[in-house]
């Protein structure tokens, strides 16, 4: 009865379920309209400190955020509601994706519906950075992080250890001063260790049946394999979406066609290079978190089967294998966390952390900017100013008026289908 409460906000995260494009950059803009603007169930600063916490661990780190919203509303009820409203129609669409690959003959209409929608997403991370610069940065050191890390991020986007380093060294640099936050006496708290027992239980179960079921030729062998490999996916990768899908594509088709997999003649996990690539392009094109990809190979990876119901539990298992590990992780560390940042140390690396992330942000804008916006001038004069039209109406509403994100995204998507 006490979750009946909690139903406005959960009907928020389904809202922000299906209209959340562009990745946790895209994610974050539209998380301070709906949860600190509008619903005000954490104020900016908790905000900003959640992403910066989790952009520290492996996994989806915009799945972990909303998780972390729902924790502190209601506990680890509503937090995993929380989570499985929030990936629920992504995964649902991806798996279906998997089922309908074959009536998608021509991708670039499919997509053509989507093509504002990048601009939007740029618009909405420049809101955010506007939004969360004047709590994180206030100081010499943290002006002098933000730039170093804008120009960091510019140049190394597409490396996958460049965030994390980053939060690394940020941190570190806020602790060579202890004037501005000195240490306090803090009494040691107890720690429970059962998520964190949990995660690494079922990595090494996950990997030892995978392992078994493959050697031994058991019959449903490769939905062992599916699990497994996105619960190995969702707890080492770091970076997002991206590296997600530069890693999965690695497995599942570059691996089966590698000299020792055709020599062994293993029947392992394959997907064909043009499917792989309609998905990861799809999954940028639809709201959610990109690790939903996990539940289109699941399906793919299953689809020789010619059994539709293995099919279904490939994407099942697939999108289960790769959330779980982000769940385990941020329910075992955040209140490992909290404890932690009483101690001046870490709030002292928490102050370079989060304007680490700021950081991040105008890195990313300026890396689109450059990579995706100015070329359309060179392209198609017109599309670039088409684009940089939309990105600008999208800050300027978003700042200015109180029109909701989702009729921003429906109004983007209408102009992608009529121009």
């Amino acid at each position: 009865m006490l979750l009946l409460r909690h139903i406005p906000f959960l009907r928020s995260v389904l809202w922000y379920s299906v209209t959340a494009f562009g990745g946790p950059q895209g994610h974050y803009g539209m998380m301070v309209k709906t949860f600190v603007e509008k619903r005000r169930d954490v104020s900016e600063a908790e905000l900003l400190e959640y992403v910066s916490f989790c952009n520290m661990l492996p996994g989806a780190s915009s799945t972990q955020t909303i998780t972390l919203i729902g924790y502190k509303r209601g506990g680890i009820p509503l937090a995993i509601l929380t989570l499985l409203i929030w990936i629920f129609p992504a995964c649902t669409l991806m798996g279906a994706f998997s089922f309908l690959l074959d009536y998608f003959d021509d991708m670039k209409i499919t997509v053509q519906s989507f093509k504002f929608i990048q601009p939007m997403v740029i618009g909405f991370i420049i809101y955010s950075a506007v939004k969360t610069f004047g709590i994180a940065v206030n100081n010499t050191i943290t002006k002098t992080i933000v730039t170093v890390t804008a120009l960091v991020t510019l140049l190394g986007f597409k490396t996958p250890w460049t965030i994390p380093l980053l939060i690394l060294a940020a941190g570190i640099a806020t602790n060579f001063s202890s004037k501005r936050i000195p240490q306090k006496e803090v009494p040691p708290k107890k720690i429970k260790w059962g998520n964190i027992l949990i995660f690494i239980s079922l990595f090494a179960i996950a990997g030892y049946l995978s392992e078994t079921a493959t050697r031994e030729n058991w019959k449903n062998r490769k939905l062992y394999n599916v699990f497994e490999n996105s619960y190995r996916f969702g707890s080492i990768v770091f970076g997002g979406g991206d590296v997600l899908v530069s890693i999965m594509y690695n497995q599942y088709v570059v691996r089966p066609q590698t000299k020792h997999i055709q020599q062994t003649k293993r029947d392992v996990l394959s997907i064909k290079q043009d499917d792989f690539f309609a998905g990861s392009g799809i999954v940028r094109a639809i709201p959610g978190p990109v690790f939903s990809i996990a539940s289109f190979a699941g399906g793919m990876a299953l689809r020789n089967e010619n059994n539709p119901a293995a099919q279904l539990m490939g994407c099942v298992l697939g999108s289960i294998g790769i959330f779980l590990p982000s769940a385990l992780l941020i329910l075992f560390f955040f209140p490992v966390w909290n404890n932690l940042k009483k101690y001046a140390v870490i709030y002292r690396s928490l102050e370079g952390i989060t304007a680490c992330i700021v950081g991040v942000m105008i890195g990313t804008v300026l890396f689109l900017l450059n990579t995706i916006v100015f070329p359309q001038f060179v392209i198609n004069t017109l599309t670039g100013i088409s684009d940089v039209l939309v990105i600008a109406a999208t800050f300027l509403l978003l700042k200015y008026t109180s029109i909701k994100v989702p009729f921003i995204v429906v109004g983007c998507l209408l102009l992608g289908f009529l121009f």
